[in-house]
């Protein structure tokens, strides 16, 4: 066999193994690491804060880096305390209509059962009587087999949400363990981060510190225009709910609107989890006029997300809109609920490192050419 062959089948199966021992490390060290990796990531989304900071105060760094944390801390309190004085709020409302509203749900299913159910049970009890005695073994055996699988995936479902409520609270701590080391390893990263770009330039080689500011430069991009979407898409959400449920003189409008566009973010849920039980109830108390009202809301609002989602996240990704389709459809299949996430993530990983050249080195490399 010629020598350059088995020379570049080296090199391809070298790379091959890097790229998997990278991947399976990375993943299983993830558990332990991700703190600082999310620590990494909110040191770089507050540096612009603090170098302008910096220029404008010129107290040391690790002042200035306390300053920013502190002002984004409060910040997030302070819009959790609007968030939640608007919910306590609404939750008044809601202790004050709620009772008389469930009493008239009631009497409308009181009616809807001695109307509607009662005769169809009526009329299939007459059908029964008059099959013959196997037929009737036949259905008794079919609605118990039913019963008893109903029965059992109840069971399951609840023992299952029963079991996640003791992981929940034992998630608590952990998260306020997270919360804290993510925190000071923040301002850790973020006080010495020149030193670190230095330490990483001194260590690593110059074509390689290139690539990866190529690629970061792109992914940079990237996720920035992928949170201005979402912001964008969440906050016309909003403001279509919002401007429908003060046509239709609807209380508590403002709040309402916020939890939809927040639910609207969450992947098969979306606004329909709001939507559609709103609409069944007005239907079941006899509210027709709102209830018609409050479904032409969720088809625009469907509608909407649904032909704006693909374009608008294509042009701020810089995407083909069929390319987010395949990404979402390929990250579904293969990595589940979270792969709405990963599938776009990983897309405009292959597209930064097309893009920055990151593959045509590596072609290079095996095949021993310098470029």
């Amino acid at each position: 066999m010629n020598q350059s062959y088995v020379t570049i089948a080296l090199r391809a199966c070298c790379v091959l193994f890097l790229a998997a021992a990278a991947g399976i490390a990375g993943y299983y060290s993830f558990p332990l690491t991700y703190p600082f990796v999310i620590a990494l990531i909110l040191a770089i989304i507050i540096n612009p804060f603090v170098e302008w900071l910096e220029k404008w105060t010129g107290f040391p760094r690790g002042v200035n880096v306390g300053i920013v944390l502190v002002g984004f801390l409060t910040a997030g309190a302070g819009f959790m305390t609007l968030i939640v004085a608007e919910v306590v709020s609404g939750a008044a409302y809601l202790a004050k209509v709620l009772p008389a509203q469930f009493q008239k749900a009631a009497f409308y299913a009181e009616r809807f059962f001695t109307d509607q159910i009662m005769p169809l049970y009526n009329q299939l009890a007459a059908f029964f009587d008059g099959l013959d005695a196997g037929q009737q073994e036949s259905i008794i055996a079919q609605i118990e087999n039913v019963g008893s699988e109903f029965a059992s995936g109840t069971a399951s479902f609840l023992s299952k949400i029963l079991e996640m409520v003791p992981l929940f609270f034992a998630f608590l701590p952990n998260m306020a363990a997270v919360l804290i080391f993510s925190l000071l390893a923040t301002f850790f990263i973020s006080k010495d981060l020149h030193k670190l770009k230095k330490w990483v330039q001194t260590v690593l080689p110059d074509r390689l510190i290139k690539g990866g500011i190529a690629v970061y430069a792109e992914l940079k991009k990237a996720v920035a225009g992928f949170l201005k979407a979402q912001a964008l898409l969440v906050s016309i959400t909003m403001l279509l709910v919002l401007t429908g449920l003060i046509i239709l003189n609807i209380n508590h409008a403002v709040a309402i609107a916020f939890f939809i566009g927040l639910v609207d973010l969450l992947p098969y849920l979306g606004a329909g989890s709001v939507f559609v039980p709103w609409i069944l109830y007005l239907v079941m108390t006899k509210q027709l006029p709102l209830a018609i009202g409050i479904g032409i809301l969720y088809i625009v609002v469907l509608t909407f997300r649904q032909l704006a989602e693909p374009k608008i996240l294509s042009r701020s990704i810089g995407i083909h809109p069929l390319g987010v389709l395949i990404a979402l459809f390929a990250g579904i299949k293969l990595f589940g609920f979270l792969g709405l996430i990963m599938g776009p993530a990983l897309f405009v990983l292959i597209q930064a490192l097309f893009t920055t050249g990151i593959f045509k080195e590596i072609w290079f490399f095996i095949k021993g050419n310098q470029k």
